[in-house]
């Protein structure tokens, strides 16, 4: 049987990684940051430039990151001066949110967990239910949602314009001085494509470095890879470990739970999609506990259990196909649980702004 394509896809990029390796046999590569950052460089960090997903009408510049940038991180988009796209989405513990349940202005405690904004630049729908086709677009509702901006899109638009600072970098990223919401969302959206993860020990290892993997990480590899055993790739495929589709394990819906989630029915209306979840990326898993759309699963041996289980039956909607006991022995689930962490990587460097003046 051919390898998986979560593996053959690399490969390219990952050999054109080995020219710039960090610091190894006397070659050094820079970090990424968000100032060196650019659509070029994906192939060389063992990414195919063909994945990125990027309206036409909000082409990527570095003068829009750089505007986005400091929009990410401004406490006063929100109505009470408290919240940022950052809150929940925070560099210090790896672009995610540690809370099980993200929460927003006044303490209101959401429904799900927020997503950690790595390798955004590889995704079209967002948010757990796929409820939005760009990261423009999300950008947008968490401004006017009561639980956690709550501010109204005029008010955002007319805070931001007060700022001088703000009007000049609207200049250099526009052409000219004027705001409004597209401008504002797309600036967040071209900034958040900038945060990629790169160099894990599985990428290293992909290129052909010897050692790059633990003997426990080669062995989880393998299981990860096999359909009959681990069966991880059905779902987690590609080189940015999703297949971008939608997927009920059972989770949130076991007997006696109360208002049960219906994730891509919400979207859809279709029967076939109640309880369906968006299939998250791989990278950098081991730095973005809590998982899963509740945040119900502290560790990542808490998830491989889950899934060696073949999650949650239940009298409500049927699990997803794909979704079986896998039967997995102690040390199988060990092995799978040292390649998953092996999946850690550098991710874009970023300097937090001071709010601008």
């Amino acid at each position: 049987m051919s390898r998986p394509a979560i593996f053959n896809l690399a490969a390219l990029g990952l050999a054109i990684l080995l020219l710039t390796a960090c610091e190894r046999g006397g070659r050094t590569n820079a970090p990424l940051t968000w100032q060196n950052f650019s659509i070029e460089k994906l192939d060389a960090l063992g990414y195919d430039r063909a994945m990125v997903k990027i309206p036409a009408a909000n082409p990527w510049t570095a003068a829009k990151a750089e505007l986005g940038r400091h929009l990410f991180f401004d406490r006063r988009l929100s109505k009470d001066q408290t919240i940022s796209c950052a809150s929940c989405h925070d560099p210090l513990r790896s672009w995610a949110d540690r809370a099980p349940l993200s929460s927003g202005l006044n303490g209101h405690r959401g429904r799900r967990n927020a997503p950690a904004v790595v390798n955004r630049i590889f995704s079209r729908e967002q948010f757990w239910d796929g409820r939005v086709g760009s990261l423009e677009e999300q950008a947008a509702i968490p401004m006017v949602s009561p639980g956690e901006m709550g501010e109204s899109h005029q008010v955002i638009v007319a805070k931001v314009e007060q700022v001088a600072a703000y009007r000049r970098l609207f200049g250099e990223a526009y052409g000219d001085e004027r705001v409004d919401l597209g401008r504002i969302t797309g600036a967040i959206a071209s900034f958040e494509r900038t945060i990629v993860v790169y160099d894990s020990p599985w990428q290293r290892h992909e290129m052909g470095e010897a050692g790059a993997l633990s003997e426990a990480a080669r062995r989880g590899l393998e299981i990860f890879k096999d359909n009959n055993r681990g069966r991880c790739t059905a779902c987690h495929s590609g080189p940015n470990f999703t297949d971008e589709k939608y997927h009920s394990t059972g989770l949130g819906v076991e007997e006696g739970s109360p208002a049960p989630d219906s994730g891509r029915y919400e979207v859809s209306e279709a029967e076939d999609d109640r309880g369906r979840f968006k299939t998250p990326t791989l990278m950098n898993v081991a730095l973005t506990a809590p998982y899963m759309h509740d945040g119900s699963l502290q560790t990542l041996e808490e998830v491989v259990e889950f899934y060696d289980r073949g999650g949650v039956e239940n009298p409500r909607w049927p699990l997803d196909p794909e979704m079986k006991k896998l039967n997995l022995s102690p040390g199988d689930k060990k092995d799978l649980v040292a390649f998953l962490e092996a999946l850690t990587g550098r991710t874009t460097q970023v300097d937090i702004p001071a709010p601008l003046e």
